[in-house]
Parts: structure tokens; sequence; C-alpha cells
């Protein structure tokens, strides 16, 4: 009997000494037992509650979880786990985490049960600010303009943000770990791989330029990053990585290159256009020599005004020829233009006007427009409609010199097939008949000319 005291002893000085509150109760709720703790959480003593039915702590509005609760027990099923809410003597609430299980006799039979509730009023506090923290997180990683991605200190990824999905048109199933190779370009993967895995080997911040393939299947140029996330001591807890879209930078980085080549070009060919001014001039008026020069260079100047002045903006298309042409001196009746009037997109305007240069400055030196009876013939316009329809612009020589193909393309080849082929996606043919240059452009009427 003594050991059976010091066993009844020792588990009531557990019940007793317990941070959560322990409560018995029999099948139809009474209270049997209130410890301490239960005093404590909620300002009722032991002498307050046995006797009284539980319910004297659960809201009115949650007096369904006891008859649920009930029910359970009474059937002998498993322990009832849920977080709730229960009352403080004051009629204040108390979150509560509660544990309910069954409490049998020797003989097997259920006659009450034990209910286990801790306090978690700050750890539901704590959970909200994580929870209020991690919606501020996503909301702010969702909507920043960059891809954005979390991996583990190994480079496994294991978090994209919204951007990165609705970019790829992907779901973490696909990109996760080192899913994110398949949306890489093959020429680049193998050398972008490489490279990060060094840097996450090494814990060095990793930066690196490459193309990543959108859902609707085209790539665009990225800037991309990623910085090792460390815990005190050093250790790399995690990696953040961002991907910056940098292709309409890269695109205006390689217009202004192409533009600064173009314009040494021009001055170069600017030149030649001045000695054959001054030497035509000095044959034909030799009494006017500075007068005539002084007048042809001044033509020159405006013409160049009037490209300045556009900004290479939307311009009708004759005056942007007429502009070109007007490099030329006496050999400007040698060409004749032909179309209708129409206004031209700023890309299609740089475009055409470099190449319509180009061919100007070429035939003054080498083709039709350096004889006399040369002649060029420029014609532009639309053919079909609807998805057949086609803007088509010509430029023909004739009366020249024999035509031939050049020995080498340069610059100025590059000029006039590869612009026009890369900003209006037109098909662009340059040919050399023995007649004359011949040079043609097509490609879709949306891609050249402006609307409204």
């Amino acid at each position: 009997m003594g050991t059976v005291m010091e066993q009844s002893d020792l588990f009531e000085a557990i019940v007793n000494s317990s941070d959560a509150a322990v409560v018995s109760k029999s099948l139809d709720g009474t209270v049997l037992s209130w410890n301490p703790a239960a005093e404590t959480m909620f300002g009722w003593t032991a002498a307050e509650m046995v006797g009284q039915s539980v319910r004297r702590i659960i809201p009115g509005d949650r007096q369904a979880e006891e008859d649920f609760i009930l029910e359970r027990i009474a059937k002998g099923e498993s322990s009832t786990r849920m977080e709730t809410v229960r009352l403080h003597k004051d009629g204040l609430p108390v979150e509560v985490a509660v544990l309910v299980s069954p409490v049998r006799s020797r003989a097997g039979e259920i006659v009450g049960a034990s209910s286990i509730m801790r306090d978690i009023s700050g750890e539901l506090r704590t959970r909200q600010a994580l929870d209020e923290s991690e919606q501020r997180f996503s909301l702010m990683a969702d909507n920043i303009a960059q891809l954005a991605w979390i991996a583990d200190p190994a480079g496994w990824i294991f978090w994209y943000n919204r951007r990165w999905f609705d970019y790829t048109g992907t779901s973490l199933d696909d990109m996760q770990g080192w899913g994110w190779k398949a949306v890489h370009h093959p020429d680049h993967v193998d050398r972008v791989a490489d490279y990060i895995a060094q840097c996450f080997a090494s814990g060095e911040e990793w930066e690196d330029t490459f193309p990543l393939r959108g859902k609707d299947g085209n790539y665009r140029w990225f800037l991309s990053r990623a910085v090792p996330l460390r815990d005190e001591q050093g250790k790399i807890l995690y990696w953040f990585g961002s991907n910056t879209d940098v292709t309409e930078q890269r695109d205006a980085e390689r217009r202004i290159e192409l533009l600064l080549m173009e314009v040494n070009h021009r001055s170069k060919n600017l030149l030649t256009v001045v000695q054959s001014l001054a030497r035509r001039t000095a044959a034909s008026s030799p009494d006017t020599f500075v007068l005539r020069l002084e007048q042809r260079i001044a033509s020159l100047a405006a013409n160049q005004d009037v490209l300045v002045h556009r900004n290479w903006s939307a311009v009708p298309l004759r005056e942007l020829i007429d502009a070109q042409l007007n490099i030329l001196a006496d050999e400007r009746d040698q060409v004749l233009i032909d179309g209708p009037d129409v206004v031209i997109q700023p890309s299609a305007a740089e475009a055409v006007s470099m190449a319509i240069h180009e061919l100007t400055t070429n035939a003054e030196k080498y083709g039709a427009l350096s004889v006399p009876q040369g002649r060029v013939t420029i014609t532009w316009g639309t053919t079909g409609s609807g998805d057949t329809a086609e803007f088509l612009l010509t430029w023909q020589e004739s009366g020249g010199p024999p035509a031939r193909t050049p020995d080498k393309r340069g610059f100025g080849s590059r000029i006039i097939e590869e612009v026009p082929r890369g900003k209006l996606r037109a098909e662009v043919a340059v040919e050399y008949p023995p007649e004359g240059c011949r040079f043609t452009l097509r490609c879709p009427p949306q891609n050249v000319l402006a609307l409204g």
C-alpha cells in the first residue's frame, strides 16, 4: 500500500508542477481535478471549479466543441487535439492548445477524460508576426521587376518568385533544384551551370549575363546575380539570386555601337562627296568655284539638319529619301522616286535611311551616278492584303558602268543588308546584274509603316 501511495503522490506532484493546465472531468463534463497551472491560466481556483461544469471556461460560440469532445471520449476514440479559445475568470479570452484523452478504470472502462491545455497566446502572436513578415516578403518578391529565387547552401533552388513563373510559364516542380537549365539557351547553359557551380562551391558572389526562354518560346537577355546569406559565424545559410531583363539595354548598346560606326562611315563618305563636288565644280565652273562649292556644301549641311531635327522619328518616306539624296549635286536629276505618300516608324526610318544613304554614295562612286547617262529608280508600295500583305522597296540602277559583285563585303554591305533584316525582320536582296545594282526590301507592312 505504501508503494501505491508513493506512486499516487508522485503522480500528483508531477501534475501540480506542470506548466500546462491539467484538468480531469467526468463523462458529463464535470471537473474532477484542477491543477495549479489551471488556476494561473484561467483565474479560477480548484475549489471554485471542482464539481462545476468545464463549460464555465468555454465561450458560448464554442460550446459545440465540448459536445464533440465528450462524444469522442464516450466512444473510446483516441486523443483529440485542437487550438481554440477558453475564458479567463475576468472574461478575457485565452488562446490554448488542447489535448483531450479518455481516462479508463482498472477494468478498462472509460470513466472520464483528461485535458492538457497550454497557453499559446505568445506563440500565436509570433506566428502572426511571421505570417505578416512572410506576406510582406512575398508581396515585395512577387512585385519587383526582377525574376528572383532562393537556393540552399549547395545551390539547390527551392523557391522562385511569381515573376519567374509568369515569364517562363513553368512550375516549381519543373524548376526546383537544377531544373532551371531547361529554360536556358542551349548555347549558354553549360557555361552558366559550370560557373555558378564554382561560385556555390567557393562562396563567391555570382554574376553572369545570358538568355532565358519565355513561355512564348522567345529568348530575352538577363543580367543575373546571386549572393550568399550567412549566419554570424560566416556559414552560408541560403543563396538569394535575381535575374534582371537587360534585352532593351543590350539592344540599345548594340544600336549605339552601330550608329557610331555609321557616323564614322558617313563622315568618310561625306568627305568623298565633298571631294567629288570640288572636282566637278572646278571643272564646270572654274570662275565661280568658291561660291558654287560653298552652296553645295551648304546643301549637305541642310540635309544633316533635317535628319537631326527629325531625330529618327516617324517621317514621310518620300521626305526621308529626298533628304538622303540631297548629298548629290547635279546627279540628283538622275534619280527618279515613285511611291505613295506613307509615313514610316522611327526604327524603319533609321534602317531605310542608312541603306539609301549607302546605296547613294556607292552609286556615286562606282555605279550609275558616276556617269552623266546613268539612272537610279527608287520605288515603294504595298502588295496583297491581310496576312499576305507586303511592303516592297526597290532601288534599280541602269545606264552606268557594268555592275559586278564586290570582291569583299565591308561595313557598307552590313548597313545595306543586315540593318533592315535585323530591325524590320525584312527579306533583303542585293544583286549585281550587268545593267546595274538592284536592291530589294520586303517585309510585313506593320514592321515599317506608322499607324494612324
